[in-house]
């Protein structure tokens, strides 16, 4: 049996598991579900070692426990800064071209939305979006040319106007 297979064998026997022991610990189900899927990631990365161990399912609750306790650690420093962090006077008008934008700008591969928000929506040069996400330049400008007709499609505005 590969390492893979021994891991989708125990994710299968000790999933709902791991969830309702997290449930009743961190008391939201999602957040659950996030810890416990997170600890078989960790399981998957170090299969070799995972495998090893004893006890499988103890060794998952035990990096199940870990992650909660890192993200209540987290969420405590958070909580403990947030009063310096300013505050926005005024929330953002959510309008309804806004949130279809926002729709639109969800339906586009990750791609090409991180490349048109950093470029149209933060003002950030073509040649420092590039190097942000790591890639040429030109495939930034390919990536910006499939985003906007693909978001004048979605946004009914089939005359894209050409950007500087």
């Amino acid at each position: 049996m590969r390492d893979e297979e021994f891991v989708e064998e125990v994710y299968t026997a000790s999933y709902r598991r791991l969830v309702g022991q997290l449930y009743l610990v961190c008391g939201e189900l999602a957040t659950a579900e996030d810890i416990v899927s997170e600890a078989f990631v960790r399981a998957v990365a170090h299969a070799r070692t995972f495998r090893r161990t004893e006890s499988p399912e103890a060794w998952l609750r035990r990096v199940a426990l870990n992650i909660h306790h890192s993200r209540w650690r987290r969420m405590k420093t958070y909580a403990g800064l947030q009063h310096k962090i300013p505050q926005p006077a005024q929330a953002p008008d959510l309008t309804a071209e806004h949130l279809a934008l926002m729709a639109a700008l969800r339906a586009l591969p990750d791609s090409q939305r991180e490349a048109i928000v950093l470029h149209h929506l933060a003002d950030r040069p073509v040649a420092e979006v590039a190097s942000t996400l790591g890639v040429p330049v030109g495939t930034i400008k390919a990536r910006l040319s499939r985003g906007r007709a693909a978001l004048a499609i979605a946004l009914g505005d089939h005359e894209e106007e050409p950007h500087a």
